[in-house]
């Protein structure tokens, strides 16, 4: 495994956030397996929420599906960092407020989410909306 994946595999356990990841996986009655980078891939969560194909919480990408496309776990992986280098818990709240910006701006939770832009939209499965003031009135924004 690369070191940068290393570090952040014990970046993501000494502030607790993969441990965390485990809880809820194991909560959620999720079956864990080994997944590329350090990753530990979740499938099987039975809660409907978050609302997401999938979550990551540490170095734990947590979903109801029973397999993930490559595409989504780099997508996921990208949180993954995000989780280390926000040092933890803070991602949280962090994450949450760049959810509300991205409501208040364009009306998708994702959009304008600075963490969804940097782990990339598309291979998040989330559509680019634009800014609604940038949306004529009467006109449907396009996916």
């Amino acid at each position: 495994m690369d070191r940068r994946y290393r570090f952040r595999r014990i970046v993501n356990f000494l502030n607790l956030t993969t441990p965390l990841g485990l809880l809820i996986a194991a909560i959620g009655g999720a079956t864990r397996r080994s997944g590329p980078d350090g990753l530990v891939l979740a499938y099987g969560y039975r809660y409907r929420f978050p609302i997401a194909g999938a979550f990551t919480v540490g170095n734990v990408v947590i979903t109801r599906r029973d397999r993930l496309g490559e595409t989504l776990i780099r997508h996921e992986s990208r949180h993954a960092s995000q989780w280390a280098w926000c040092l933890g818990l803070p991602m949280l709240p962090l994450y949450l407020l760049a959810m509300l910006v991205s409501v208040l701006v364009c009306g998708d939770q994702a959009s304008y989410n600075p963490f969804e832009r940097l782990a990339g939209l598309d291979a998040g499965g989330y559509p680019r909306r634009p800014p609604r003031w940038r949306v004529r009135a009467g006109e449907r924004p396009r996916e």
